[in-house]
């Protein structure tokens, strides 16, 4: 690919392009994956999709004050696909650290929503310690032999990859002995099997890996260094979980021109109980200051490097959802020990309490966060690891 550097544009001028591009194009709203898959397909061939990266790799080389630009556009109109360049966690990791035959093959269907992803970090004994994982890839000829076992998997059923860290030294210290790989997972030596969780789902997984095969050049960084590409997708992941997180899933309307929690509170006729409005301000006051947080954080961040920032995001979304949750069940009072389809409100209030743990744990959590933010950002004193300097074989584990 030739790089076929993009003239600058005045601000006017870029919003004219996008306007133009979305009156021309975007028809929607989208009715079904298979408009889906045609209207990012749109927006990736315009290189909208991913304004900010070079434009050798289907990008614009934008500053991050007009990719904004052409965000809102895109949000005034209702139309999805742009802003990639900060939310999409597979494509950006790739970008930073993949093999260029493996960019070329992947990063163009990844921006159209055509492969499926997962990420295959956690493990039985290796969870909030990432760096004590015991899944091995052994370099065999022009590729590696895996085996191990992981676990809380999203979507590994349907994934046609899984973001890998696997151990390939175990003659040095645990943080220099990983490599990170995007494993193919449609392969006879990937077992899915599928765990049931508090909120009567299955999304999560546990993945068996026996004797799958990885191709040397689905290696992400180099070889023992998947470390520091692992720190780069979990800022990603991060930045998309600080932002937001799932909403209520029973299908009853949600207000979109006023705060939920406001419109709850006026349907339950609790909108002038002052103890009321004291609670929802908080979680207001603590939305708004994450998205502060999250633009300072993601103003700091480069393509292909890591914010410790990020963990403040993710810290306070974690709180967030527990707050509004805990508020909706306030609101609700004796009402939110209902459940089922014919009290949709105490069905969304339950859930959304049950639910906000999956923010607290996934991506490294709440206490990680902590720990993080402690050191990397006010300075504290590291926490003790006696392990960290030894080499791995010789690590005790239970």
């Amino acid at each position: 690919m030739a790089d076929d550097a993009a003239a600058p544009v005045t601000d006017d001028g870029l919003r004219e392009e996008v306007r133009a591009f979305l009156d021309n194009q975007w028809t929607g709203p989208l009715q079904d994956e298979a408009e889906r898959k045609a209207w990012f397909a749109k927006v990736v061939e315009a290189r909208w999709a991913v304004p900010r990266w070079p434009t050798i790799w289907m990008g614009r080389g934008l500053s991050d004050a007009q990719a904004r630009i052409v965000e809102r556009e895109f949000a005034t109109a209702g139309a999805p696909g742009t802003g990639q360049d900060r939310t999409n966690l597979w494509a950006n990791t790739l970008l930073a650290g993949g093999t260029q035959a493996l960019k070329e093959r992947l990063l163009p269907p990844l921006l159209r929503g055509e492969v499926g992803m997962c990420l295959l970090y956690s493990e039985p004994s290796a969870g909030s310690d990432l760096a004590g994982i015991r899944t091995r890839a052994d370099r065999q000829s022009d590729h590696f032999i895996v085996n191990g076992q992981k676990v809380w998997t999203s979507y590994a059923a349907t994934a046609d990859y899984g973001m890998l860290i696997a151990r390939t030294d175990w003659d040095v210290p645990k943080h220099r002995g990983i490599s990170f790989f995007f494993l193919p997972m449609k392969q006879p030596g990937v077992e899915v099997r599928p765990l049931r969780q508090i909120t009567n789902e299955s999304q999560f997984n546990e993945v068996f890996l026996t004797d799958a095969i990885c191709p040397e050049e689905n290696l992400l960084g180099e070889l023992g260094q998947g470390w520091g590409v692992l720190q780069t997708a979990l800022a990603y992941e991060r930045s998309v979980m600080g932002e937001g997180a799932r909403g209520p899933r029973s299908g009853a309307a949600e207000s979109k021109n006023e705060e939920p929690l406001i419109a709850l509170a006026r349907e339950a006729g609790a909108l002038s109980d002052p103890l009321i409005r004291q609670e929802i301000s908080k979680v207001i006051g603590l939305k708004k200051l994450n998205a502060l947080n999250t633009a300072r954080a993601k103003a700091e961040m480069k393509q292909g490097t890591s914010s410790a920032l990020m963990s403040l995001g993710k810290l306070a979304m974690s709180r967030i959802l527990h707050e509004e949750a805990r508020v909706r069940t306030m609101i609700l009072g004796a009402g939110s020990l209902l459940e089922g389809p014919d009290f949709p409100r105490a069905e969304d209030a339950n859930f959304l309490t049950l639910n906000a743990y999956f923010t607290s744990i996934g991506g490294g959590t709440d206490q990680i966060q902590r720990n993080i933010i402690g050191e990397r950002v006010l300075g504290l004193p590291k926490e003790p690891e006696v392990d960290r300097d030894i080499p791995f074989r010789d690590v005790r584990s239970g």
